[in-house]
Parts: structure tokens; sequence; C-alpha cells
């Protein structure tokens, strides 16, 4: 698992999200799809993963925390421009 240090240039995945979200993306579309990539090892993250009893918000795919689970910024853009899911 990749370990980035605070205040590096990373997002949490929904930062990430949130930079994908548009008029024909919903913001939890765009966390279940970053959350889908991550699993398939499309999109290299730091990951969190909630237990079922901490569970917030709506569900990700893995159980991903959306919160705490770190993307660098690198390869969010490069994954962003190989997926036909940029804004």
């Amino acid at each position: 698992m990749i370990r980035w240090e605070p205040g590096s240039n990373t997002l949490t995945l929904l930062e990430a999200a949130r930079e994908m979200t548009s008029a024909a993306m919903a913001e939890h579309d765009a966390e279940v799809l970053l959350a889908s990539a991550i699993q398939r090892g499309e999109l290299h993250a730091n990951i969190k993963r909630w237990a079922t009893e901490q569970w917030e918000g709506r569900q990700l795919p893995g159980n991903i925390n959306r919160l705490e689970t770190r993307i660098g910024r690198d390869d969010f853009d490069a994954w962003l421009k190989s997926t036909s899911a940029s804004v």
C-alpha cells in the first residue's frame, strides 16, 4: 500500500468525486466510479475501509471510506484522462 505524508499532493476520495461532479454525474455516482476503479487496481490509492458498524452515508464498493481514502493528484489526473468519466 502506498503511504502519503500529510500535506502532500493528495485528494480524499470525496474531494476527487466532487471534482468529477457535473449535471450529468452526481457526487455519489462519482464516488462509486472511483471506488470501483480502486478495487480493480486501475487507480492507486491509500485505502481506508469502514467496518460495517462504523458506516457513514451511502456504501461504496469494498466498504471504502470516502473521507480517509487518499488518492495522489497525479494518479487521479492520469486516471481521469484515461477514462471517459471526465467532467
